[in-house]
């Protein structure tokens, strides 16, 4: 086989003698800066596309000072993200927006304590241009790493540590949890029902504290015995609708604080002999599809929109980089409304 030469890449100074511009000017263009005009501007692309030249990335670092890439952070070990779907819709929401802005997501999963010092390290490095956090749990130290560097940062979900409700400087997307909630219990009792239990996520996260609230602001007096907490997964929900029917063998509805905990609950009230809706009527909160097409009957639940939320994510962090040069338009935080989806359950 013969040696074959690679052919030398198109340089900088070759697109701009192509296009008949000074160097400074081909970069500009090729960089995204503005005071080009149209005319020259058309000529630096068309003689890119005809060179075929990429440009070399740590170069226009240094030019724009923007890397091009954002950290998505997720909170959560590996087989949590890995096996529920509702992480695959924010992912899928965040990089198809910053695929729209010319950018891409740099994912980081959070296994042990011991990652938080790999994660600092590698924000601290200038590898990214923000970092978008959520799943976070109370005494989550990556709230102060980002803080600490310095990293324009946007959550997902309401922030929970002490001081955070009253410091705009802290931005977040969110789906109104407390008043979907509400939605989903008041339809309950719309039903006629009056034992209404409800199965929560993990209580050090501000998502199921909200949605807990809400079924309360529904429920001022609900008897404590008919709340059980769970974790979030299908397991988890069978465990806590045993759990109910154990020591509230008499109620007649359950609010599930989310789909695949759903899932679970439904399990557990078929193998204790509970018809859904007759005897024991069900809602869920989230409405993926992946989820809800596969229960049976299908699951009444409160939709938010998970991957607009994961868009939103990234709009808000680049409103905050651009705001760092009009600071007299501040990106403020973001709540989603959510709506009940009726079906077979409920």
């Amino acid at each position: 086989m013969s040696d074959q030469i690679s052919a030398p890449r198109p340089t900088l100074e070759a697109v701009a003698e192509r296009a008949g511009v000074s160097r400074a000017t081909a970069s500009r263009v090729v960089n995204g800066g503005s005071g080009v005009r149209q005319v020259l501007v058309e000529k630096v692309r068309r003689a890119v596309e005809e060179l075929g030249y990429v440009p070399n990335q740590a170069a226009r670092t240094l030019v724009t000072r923007r890397t091009g890439a954002v950290a998505v952070i997720v909170a959560e070990p590996e087989t949590k993200v890995f096996t529920n779907p509702f992480f695959g819709q924010q992912l899928l929401g965040i990089s198809r927006e910053l695929t729209v802005h010319d950018s891409q997501p740099v994912v980081l999963l959070v296994e042990s304590s011991a990652d938080y010092d790999r994660v600092g390290r590698y924000l601290a490095g200038g590898h990214v241009d923000g970092a978008l956090l959520f799943s976070l749990h109370a005494d989550d130290p990556l709230p102060a790493i980002t803080r600490r560097i310095g990293i324009p940062t946007v959550f997902g979900g309401r922030p929970g540590w002490p001081g955070a409700d009253g410091d705009d400087s802290v931005l977040y997307v969110d789906s109104d949890n407390r008043g979907g909630a509400a939605d989903a219990v008041r339809h309950l009792l719309s039903l006629g029902r009056r034992r209404i239990a409800t199965i929560t996520g993990p209580l050090d996260q501000t998502a199921s504290v909200d949605r807990l609230d809400g079924y309360r602001d529904a429920l001022p007096d609900a008897d404590p015995r008919l709340v059980a907490h769970s974790d979030f997964t299908g397991a988890g929900g069978a465990r806590a609708m045993t759990e109910l029917l154990d020591r509230a063998p008499e109620l007649d509805a359950v609010f599930v604080a989310s789909d695949l905990m759903a899932t679970g609950a439904l399990r557990a009230l078929r193998e204790h002999g509970r018809r859904v809706p007759e005897d024991v009527a069900v809602v869920g909160f989230d409405d993926i599809a992946s989820v809800v097409e596969l229960t049976d009957p299908p699951l009444t639940t409160v939709r938010q929109e998970i991957e607009e939320m994961g868009r939103l994510m990234v709009r808000l962090l680049l409103r905050d980089l651009h705001a760092k040069h009009a600071p007299d338009q501040p990106p403020s935080p973001l709540i989603i409304p959510t709506r009940l989806i009726q079906r077979a359950t409920a």
